[in-house]
């Protein structure tokens, strides 16, 4: 087995970072800046998916739901990502570093004037399965949970559903549909993860990393 680092690298081998596509990368981008990665490397409309930074420094870009599994599986030493999706999926990583950003909630939300049924279970459509049985399982409530992978928030108008559970900022997108909260799951911001491996053979520079993302926003 090769010997922790002292540096920046490995083997020749710079620090792979995987990141999201999307609304949270925008939000990182005065982050990112601070690592030295140029606001040109963060255009979404470069199809290209591996972006070197510097002899150090190579950034993955991927689907958020992607993030994850890429550093579980050891092809990126760290990467930025959802709580909701880092909990939704259990993986087996290490989350060393909340950034604060990208914050919204993971909520249970139906029709103002809705009855729930007693004669059946409440059906729920969600984008987050194992999150939403989760849920109700603690409070002995039963659900069949229908999964979705989007426009969740027109399931109850077209009848598939009673109940939703799904991602909001700002509500905004629920009133459209008629709907309105009625619990919170779960509060979301944007976690730092790393592969557990890197962070014994990696240490020094996923720590230099972690100081950067941190300090990214002063």
């Amino acid at each position: 087995m090769p010997e922790p680092e002292s540096g920046g690298r490995r083997g020749g081998r710079p620090l792979v970072m995987a990141l999201p596509k999307g609304r949270l990368l925008r939000a990182l981008e005065p982050r990112l800046r601070r690592l030295g990665v140029p606001s040109e490397m963060l255009d979404e409309s470069d199809r290209s998916l591996l972006r070197d930074v510097s002899d150090a420094l190579r950034l993955l870009f991927v689907k958020p739901d992607d993030v994850p599994v890429y550093v579980a599986q050891g092809a990126a030493d760290a990467g930025v990502v959802g709580r909701d999706v880092l909990l939704e999926q259990g993986q087996d990583v290490f989350a060393p570093l909340e950034l604060g950003i990208g914050r919204c909630r993971l909520v249970v939300a139906g029709a103002p004037d809705l009855r729930l049924p007693t004669d059946r279970p409440v059906r729920v459509a969600t984008r987050y399965p194992s999150l939403t049985a989760a849920h109700f399982r603690r409070s002995g409530r039963r659900v069949d949970v229908i999964e979705l992978r989007g426009a969740v928030e027109l399931a109850p108008s077209a009848g598939l559903c009673d109940l939703i559970v799904d991602l909001v900022e700002t509500g905004e997108t629920l009133r459209r549909n008629g709907l309105v909260e009625r619990e919170t799951i779960l509060e979301v911001s944007a976690v730092v993860i790393a592969n557990r491996v890197a962070m014994k053979l990696r240490a020094a520079a996923l720590r230099r990393l972690l100081e950067s993302l941190r300090d990214g926003a002063r």
